[in-house]
């Protein structure tokens, strides 16, 4: 009974702490950053194994995914080079995608990425949306690093969305060396974030998220889309 009052208390801190984080940000086109020196691109996490991840979605989908599976977009012939899905916003709708990992055993009990949307306000080349209207929005997972691009890229909103991403695809060795140690428990509890970028030229940037440490995950306001990563 203790542990189930512990985890309810810790769920219910995530909205509090993101309804913080959502009234910080401006109304700009960007998400408040965590200011930091000029460094070097991020250490990015990669995914463990040696072939790439599988997955499974649930939710409003655009489509129905091949066997219920996500699988690798083809583009340029027979090239798998990313992994794709999109399901359909409604300004004044709460729409959501959950993608999981699909483990070699089929096991999808383990969420990568949850994201929900209820107030889509502007798209770029479009314009403002009314309520009813809708957008078409996708998500793309990089078959590297534990990383997600989300477009339409600029896509502003009124109440900010909610992204959920996990980093358990790297299964604990978050310096990629092969072996996990104390070094890999400090980068989680000291040095591990969410970030983002502005286009593919932009610079990383660190922004706040509740890290959800037994859920290997962070959570974050989004008042906008562009591309996001776990990083250190």
């Amino acid at each position: 009974m203790a542990s189930e009052n512990r985890m309810s208390v810790r769920r219910s801190l995530i909205p509090l702490a993101l309804a913080l984080f959502a009234a910080r940000c401006t109304n700009g086109s960007h998400p408040t950053a965590v200011e930091q020196p000029a460094a070097a691109a991020p250490h990015f996490l990669r995914w463990a194994g040696s072939s790439p991840p599988q997955f499974t979605v649930t939710g409003a989908l655009s489509r129905q995914p091949v066997g219920g599976a996500l699988l690798a977009s083809q583009a340029a012939g027979l090239s798998l080079d990313r992994y794709t899905d999109s399901f359909w916003a409604v300004r004044g709708e709460p729409r959501s995608l959950q993608i999981n990992y699909l483990s070699s055993t089929g096991d999808t009990s383990s969420a990568f990425l949850r994201l929900t949307t209820t107030d889509p306000a502007y798209v770029p080349g479009v314009g403002d949306l009314a309520p009813g209207d809708s957008v078409l929005i996708t998500v793309t997972i990089d078959p590297d690093n534990i990383k997600v691009s989300l477009e339409p890229t600029g896509l502003l909103f009124g109440d900010p969305g909610q992204l959920q991403i996990s980093y358990g695809g790297a299964d604990g060795d978050l310096n990629g060396d092969g072996v996990l140690d104390d070094t890999d428990s400090r980068i989680e509890s000291q040095l591990l974030g969410l970030w983002y970028r502005e286009g593919t030229d932009g610079m990383w940037e660190r922004i706040p998220a509740v890290q959800v440490l037994p859920d290997k995950s962070f959570v974050s306001a989004l008042p906008h889309f562009s591309e996001y990563a776990v990083c250190w």
